[in-house]
């Protein structure tokens, strides 16, 4: 046992041969599951009588009103499930539209094909440029494995969800904001059609004084909200803010998506007999504690890769609605920081914590789901814990490192 220990703690446990070997294992259990699961399905329905790509049915049924004029219908439960019956059937389950207006760019692009073709083109556009983000964080030649097989893809593919682009965005922004701040500005201003997970960024780039980044985010989403009003009218913006109504009390604090699936604070607690504002309180709490941490680490001098690893993941924490989808951005926190170790070394217990949060959406739901534990909210706690604890020990050590170079030069 105390060998076993050792190994965790150092980390020397993972190699590169095993890095492979489990990347290897995971990618070819994605691949037989999913043509599986393609192969058993009747046409467009799946096995469990819901569309292929589950969530993106949404997306391109929200298209198909767009492109006959009736855009703001989507906001419409009954018109939207109506909308989506017409696609695949009567005994479609209901998967409502909670995007804000500028994301019907998207609908609009893949309802102009058919279903399989849509589904397709947005898998294969998102994977590549999610692949292309992280390796472009970590340009070694595992990351394309890794990056592949990481479980958290396969959740996203299964659900037809946006978690790559996502991805690609934050993780696009934060490696190019020193050499291109406003490009990472307009890449953070396209985030916007994902508004939750944008409580933090704008505190990290205040208190960074990114006043270019600043100005490109904010003009990109001033943009997109002008086109979006252009083509489609100013009723669309009606039309989605009456819909948050829905979004907040069923989707949300009914649980409508199901606690298993949300991945926050707030479900945690809800699946444990907590009411709404008790949730919310714990959740507002710790959402406090992470933005001021972000202030903090964004003004310090530490290491760039520390402060990117860490805003990505209090981007999922701080929001009471990430789904288990949605921890694709991991992918960006993780990278980072095995950047940042893989340079300086790597502390007691990093890389076999790096290790439980890139397996853990893989067992997260159905974790949740029997007992209720959130393994995929605990693996992000103690990712944000070892990537403050790391900023802090380096900030210390080169202050200690310092400071006879200081009294030696005073002395003198």
């Amino acid at each position: 046992m105390s060998l076993l220990l050792q190994r965790l703690r150092t980390g020397e446990w993972l190699t590169p041969a095993r890095i492979r070997g489990y990347s290897l294992i995971m990618l070819g259990i994605t691949v037989v599951a999913i043509v599986g699961w393609i192969a058993l399905a009747d046409g467009l329905i799946d096995r469990n009588g819901k569309p292929l790509g589950t969530d993106f049915s949404n997306v391109y049924a929200a298209g198909t009103l767009g492109w006959v004029g009736k855009a703001a219908d989507a906001y419409v439960p009954a018109l939207q499930h109506a909308a989506e019956k017409a696609v695949f059937g009567n005994n479609t389950p209901f998967f409502g539209w909670h995007y804000p207006p500028f994301f019907f760019v998207v609908a609009f692009a893949v309802a102009a094909l058919p279903y399989v073709w849509g589904l397709l083109m947005w898998m294969v556009a998102g994977l590549a440029a999610y692949l292309a983000a992280i390796h472009a964080i970590l340009p070694r030649r595992e990351t394309w494995l890794a990056a592949l097989a990481f479980p958290a893809v396969f959740v996203n593919i299964g659900h037809g969800q946006n978690g790559f682009l996502t991805t690609a965005l934050l993780g696009g922004a934060l490696q190019i904001m020193d050499r291109r701040p406003w490009l990472a500005g307009v890449l953070i201003g396209l985030l916007a059609y994902k508004p939750q997970f944008g409580v933090l960024i704008p505190l990290a780039l205040l208190a960074s004084a990114r006043w270019t980044t600043i100005a490109s985010a904010a003009a990109t989403v001033v943009a997109l909200a002008a086109a979006t009003t252009a083509v489609l009218g100013t009723g669309i913006w009606q039309a989605f803010l009456a819909s948050t109504a829905f979004t907040q009390n069923v989707v949300l604090e009914q649980g409508g998506t199901g606690w298993e699936k949300i991945q926050s604070i707030f479900s945690a607690v809800s699946a444990w007999g907590a009411n709404v504002p008790i949730a919310y309180t714990i959740q507002v709490a710790l959402a406090l504690v992470l933005a001021a941490s972000i202030v903090w680490l964004w003004r310090s001098s530490a290491a760039f890769e520390l402060k990117a690893s860490a805003l990505a993941t209090a981007s999922l924490l701080a929001t009471p609605y990430v789904l288990d989808y949605d921890l694709v951005v991991l992918a960006v926190a993780i990278a980072f920081f095995v950047r940042y170790g893989l340079a300086h070394g790597f502390r007691d217990w990093e890389i076999t914590l790096l290790a439980a949060a890139w397996i853990v959406p893989l067992i997260s739901r159905g974790v949740a789901g029997a007992t209720t534990l959130p393994l995929g909210l605990i693996a992000m706690l103690a990712l944000y814990a070892i990537t403050i604890r790391r900023a802090v020990r380096d900030l210390q050590d080169t202050q200690q490192k310092r400071a006879p170079l200081a009294n030696s030069l005073t002395a003198t």
